[in-house]
């Protein structure tokens, strides 16, 4: 039940009107006085609800007001003497809902099912009743905020039940949308509750709820909760904070003069654009002195420049750069390059006459409105149900941020809840991200274009984020035009080109364990994890399965392994009558070397090398080895894969000296890794394609005569490659 608030006259609500205009509290309390009164308003409307009907025809001239008429009828009706903690009738809160997501622009069915979002869990109405009379879309909605109120958000939730509903709300994001203006309405009326309750509820707030908030672009709702979750856990650092803009109050304000010449300097260039001075919510001003001390009256707010076109706002860009003295390390472009919840815009910082710096967001009306609101300003992104039901399944949202449809895909291919909800929580807490501009791939494969990572992500995230489980066969990078191991952090603004294997199957594609320590994100590490689980069979007795194909992000489904038809299906036959047989990535076995085999489970035998270390391992378990040879014409006769590790000096050119020397051989590179130099000293990993596996020592012999490279060896022959490094 959602009756967790009272009274929402605060002595903190007055403080934050001071720092920064607030979604529209007076319009609640009239709201809150005509639910008490009950007479019917202008139009037919009652009273109560006539506030909400002026906000929603702002943002939506044409919208038709009945049905909003006839939902606050049968909400009324229903939560009729019910009462919340603060003696008030319960119909105000699903009406401050109401006028909350009025005020973000909402459209009508959103508030529809905002006025009904309380009635199907705390009355009699069924959602049968609400479907009859409000359709599918509305039902829909009513249902997916039902089983979110019955969701603990806490430390002690149950996975699986928070992985369902929140999954339910990742297939309409206006779900979500209600019940963060659900729990806005009930943070700022919390003041009756018992302390240690009210604490409890601003964790749950700040740990889930903000994030999403911010996930989903609502910056309306999610600052004014971080202040209010401010105020709850760090009263002391609030009460600070409130206190060090209160003196600057009645200060000249230094923004406002530096916002007197923008508007000069862009009325003389011709553009026509509104400058305001935005002051910073509290969470935001306390930042700020953490990281700079002292603040200045310049600190306590930002220039927002409103204009009208895409253009215009490179256009102001370039006057205030021109005219005034840019802070260089302060640009950023946000339009070029959206960030993950949709958020576009320029920032820049500029220094005023004083010696103030002013910084400064540059965005058009349009993007204005999605900054604060978020998907809440896209409307409704769905098409018209055909048939009276509600949709099944996932739905076509074109307008879903992207963070929505990675977590759509994880629950999807993450069948443990635990780890679900372990990865989410994860997710959650990355709250700074990066823009990597990022080209490469495979035929077929995404476009070019930016993907958002957090902060410290890798190369292997940024494979991940692009290619989803095709990224098993990412096989190196290049970061700013030069080669980089995958471990390499990227940084914003980086230009990263993924280097992938080619269509052929190749039993040595794949993520290597260590993969795991490079992993930032959860995407990243859940498909790394289940690809070492199910290769685990060489250990476990499970057959290791092909990586997918390069090309798009993976749906989820297991991509099926074909019965292992490779060169080693020729080149190998197994003392197991019916087995196919699979070379051994960790080793890459080739005539003539001497190996063995294990039977795994589908009929499978898997060759290694005699002196390679999974045969010790399995020999340890008890394991039984299978006898393999080598086929006659296969000495000669066939084209094999093979790994093959270069020691060297370091020095300039020697990749390329050594891919040289391959080419010589006839040889396809495969792969190729460079860890970073060690003692003067570096490894060059290569995976090769050699026409003929006789061709194998005087490949050897080439690398070996490249000056610097002091021995060419292969894994697990005479030293493991663990032990290569001096």
């Amino acid at each position: 039940m959602s009756a967790e608030a009272t009274d929402p006259a605060t002595p903190e609500a007055a403080g934050r009107r001071r720092a920064r205009p607030r979604l529209d509290v007076r319009g609640l309390r009239r709201i809150g006085r005509a639910a008490l009164i009950g007479t019917a308003g202008r139009d037919g409307l009652p009273d109560a609800l006539e506030h909400v009907a002026q906000v929603h025809r702002r943002h939506h001239p044409d919208a038709g007001l009945d049905i909003l008429s006839k939902a606050y009828a049968l909400a009324e009706s229903s939560h009729r003497g019910q009462m919340r903690k603060s003696g008030e009738p319960y119909i105000t809160h699903p009406l401050a809902v109401t006028l909350i997501l009025a005020e973000l622009g909402a459209e009508t069915t959103t508030l529809t099912a905002s006025l009904l979002h309380d009635t199907v869990e705390d009355t009699e109405v069924t959602l049968d009743q609400v479907r009859e009379q409000f359709g599918a879309e509305v039902c829909y909605l009513v249902d997916g905020v039902t089983k979110l109120e019955k969701v603990d958000y806490g430390a002690a939730a149950e996975p699986e039940t928070f992985r369902k509903m929140l999954v339910a709300t990742g297939n309409d994001v206006r779900v979500m949308s209600i019940k963060l203006a659900d729990r806005l309405h009930n943070m700022r009326t919390l003041g009756v509750m018992r302390p240690e309750k009210q604490a409890r509820i601003a964790k749950v707030t700040r740990d889930v709820l903000i994030p999403l908030a911010e996930r989903l672009g609502v910056q309306a709702l999610k600052t004014e909760l971080e202040d209010l979750v401010f105020a709850i856990l760090h009263p002391e650092e609030y009460a600070t904070t409130r206190r060090l803009v209160d003196e600057h109050a009645d200060r000249p304000d230094p923004l406002a003069a530096i916002a007197a010449r923008v508007r000069t300097t862009l009325d003389e260039a011709g553009i026509q654009a509104r400058v305001l001075v935005r002051p910073r919510h509290f969470v935001s001003v306390h930042r700020v002195r953490m990281a700079r001390g002292e603040l200045t009256g310049a600190d306590l707010g930002r220039l927002l420049v409103l204009v009208a076109e895409d253009a215009d706002c490179y256009a102001v860009l370039g006057e205030l750069h021109t005219c005034f003295t840019p802070v260089v390390s302060e640009f950023k472009d946000f339009i070029a390059a959206p960030k993950f919840n949709l958020y576009q815009s320029l920032h820049t910082a500029v220094t005023g006459e004083s010696g103030q710096i002013a910084e400064t967001l540059i965005r058009t009306h349009q993007m204005h409105r999605v900054a604060e609101a978020g998907v809440i300003a896209l409307g409704n992104p769905y098409a018209p149900t055909d048939g009276p039901d509600a949709p099944e399944g996932e739905r076509a949202d074109p307008t879903r941020p992207g963070w929505l449809s990675r977590l759509l895909e994880w629950q999807r291919t993450t069948p443990d809840p635990d780890t679900f909800w372990t990865s989410l929580r994860d997710d959650l807490a990355q709250d700074l991200e990066i823009t990597v501009f990022c080209a490469g791939g495979p035929p077929g494969g995404p476009a070019d274009g930016t993907i958002g990572l957090p902060a410290g992500a890798s190369c292997v995230d940024a494979a991940y984020a692009r290619y989803g489980e095709a990224a098993h066969c990412c096989i190196g990078a290049r970061v700013n035009g030069r080669l980089a191991a995958l471990a390499t952090v990227l940084h914003d603004g980086d230009s990263l080109h993924l280097l992938m294997a080619p269509d052929a199957p190749d039993t040595a594609a794949g993520p290597a364990p260590e993969w795991l320590d490079h992993a930032r994100t959860p995407a990243a590490r859940l498909a790394i994890s289940r690809w070492l689980s199910r290769s685990a069979g060489q250990d476990t007795g499970e057959p290791a399965p092909q990586p997918p194909p390069p090309g798009p992000a993976a749906t989820g489904h297991d991509t099926a392994a074909a019965a292992e038809i490779t060169p080693a299906a020729v080149l190998a036959v197994a003392d197991l009558p019916g087995a196919s047989v699979r070379l051994a990535g960790c080793c890459t076995p080739v005539p003539p070397d001497n190996v063995t085999g294990f039977a795994v489970r589908g009929g499978t035998v898997t060759v290694h090398r005699a002196l390679c270390p999974v045969v010790a391992r399995m020999a340890a378990t008890g394991r039984q080895p299978v006898g393999v040879r080598w086929r006659r014409a296969g000495r000669t006769g066939h084209g094999c894969r093979v790994t093959l590790l270069a020691e060297a000096f370091s020095r300039p050119h020697l990749l390329a000296d050594l891919t040289e020397a391959i080419a010589a051989q006839g040889v396809a590179v495969v792969s190729a890794a460079v860890e970073p130099p060690h003692e003067q000293r570096v490894r060059h990993t290569y995976t090769l394609h050699l026409p003929n596996a006789a061709g194998l020592p005087s490949l050897m012999r080439a690398m070996r005569e490249v000056p610097g490279v002091f021995d060419v060896l292969r894994p697990g022959r005479d030293r493991p490659a663990a032990a290569l490094r001096p």
